[in-house]
Order: C-alpha cells, then sequence, then structure tokens
C-alpha cells in the first residue's frame, strides 16, 4: 500500500522542472498540492468547494498546526494534526472558497492548473473542461486525474461520458490542448485501521497549443 501514500505529492509532481509563473489548484481539499505547487510556482491559487477545507488551508499557511480526528474503530479515536510541510512557500499561496462550474470571470489565466480526483465528482463537468482553455497560457500545462467513479450521488447519469473517460477528455480537450501523458496514480483512503481503500486514478498530463 506505500505505492499509493502521498498523492498529493505525486499528481504535481507530473508538471515539468521549469517554473512557473501562475498555478492554480482546483478541488484543492486542505492544500497539500496546492503547496507543493509553490516549490515551482511564483504564485499558486488554490480553490475548493468546501468552506472547511479551505479554512484549514489557511490555517496551515499561517503557522498554525490544525487538530483532527483519526478514528481506529467504533468510538475509538486518535487526536492528531495537520502540519505545513517542509520546504513550502506558502506566501506565494492563497485559497479561496468557490465552485470549479462556476469560476470567477476576473480569476485570470494560468501557467498550470491542477485538477486531481475532481472531475467525477461534479454535477455539470463539461462545464469546467470548456472553461479551460481560456483558463491557460498557451504552453501551459494541465494535470487532471480521476479515479472515473461516476456516481449519480454527485453527477447526473446524463451527464457522464458515454464511453470511456478517456476518450471523453481527448474529446473535449484536443482541440485546445495536446496529450502528453496518461497513466495511472493509486491513492489511498484509511477508513478505520483496519479498513482502507485503495484506488487507481487516471491522470494526464495536457499542453495548452
Amino acid at each position: 500500500m506505500k505505492e499509493a501514500l502521498d498523492f498529493a505529492v505525486r499528481t504535481p509532481a507530473h508538471f515539468s522542472n521549469e517554473g512557473a509563473q501562475r498555478g492554480l489548484d482546483l478541488g484543492c481539499a486542505v492544500g497539500r498540492s496546492t503547496y507543493e505547487m509553490s516549490r515551482s510556482c511564483s504564485e499558486v491559487v488554490g480553490m475548493d468547494f468546501s468552506h472547511a477545507f479551505i479554512a484549514a488551508a489557511k490555517q496551515l499557511g499561517e503557522g498554525h498546526n490544525v487538530p483532527y480526528s483519526r478514528r481506529d474503530e467504533g468510538h475509538v479515536e486518535t487526536q492528531l494534526s495537520g502540519v505545513l510541510p517542509d520546504g513550502v512557500f506558502p506566501k506565494r499561496v492563497s485559497f479561496f472558497q468557490g465552485d470549479a462550474m462556476d469560476l470567477p470571470s476576473d480569476i485570470g489565466t494560468f501557467d498550470r492548473v491542477h485538477a486531481a480526483n475532481l472531475l467525477c465528482r461534479l454535477g455539470d463537468p463539461v462545464k469546467l473542461l470548456d472553461r479551460l482553455p481560456s483558463l491557460i497560457n498557451p504552453g501551459g500545462q494541465l494535470i487532471l486525474a480521476t479515479p472515473c467513479t461516476w456516481l449519480e450521488g454527485f453527477t447526473p447519469s446524463d451527464k457522464w461520458p458515454t464511453g470511456s473517460t478517456l476518450s471523453w477528455l481527448k474529446e473535449h480537450l484536443l482541440e485546445s490542448f495536446e496529450l502528453i501523458t496518461e497513466k495511472d496514480e493509486p491513492f489511498l483512503i484509511r477508513e478505520t485501521s483496519r479498513k482502507f481503500q485503495w484506488t487507481r486514478s487516471m491522470l494526464t498530463v495536457w499542453r495548452k497549443r
């Protein structure tokens, strides 16, 4: 299972090695991938739909420990604290609560956009795909990761891809983007001390034409 650890570190590592000016992390949760992007971007914006996640991400950037409970079994829990990882640049990072299907018109453009495990949790993911060409600068990079777990609880079935998710992405993106990489990245979700979810996310890297 160790191969599936540090998913939020491994996915942004697929960006090219050279630095970039502006980065955007969509569905950033509590900000680990956003802070990882600060290692190579002069400015990074993290966005998530959850107010609680954004509040925690901001607290971490301010140097605070963020306490949380980890369930072990039944009523047994372990109290832990989230901390900012070493070597990142919190002054380069900002966060806001928002909707990936309705991004602000004045958000600007970016050299890198990262969206991990987001697409199949949106009510209408095509709204985001249609926005991406105007969001990314020419030559900029896009990383999309999705486990392709389409569920009606998140996305109405008439909004699912009719074929494979990869073919659907190509249909919507190839006019404006070149597909550079396609591979699987595993990730792990701990439910209790004895139960884990091990999943593979399809990761694609694109370059804006």
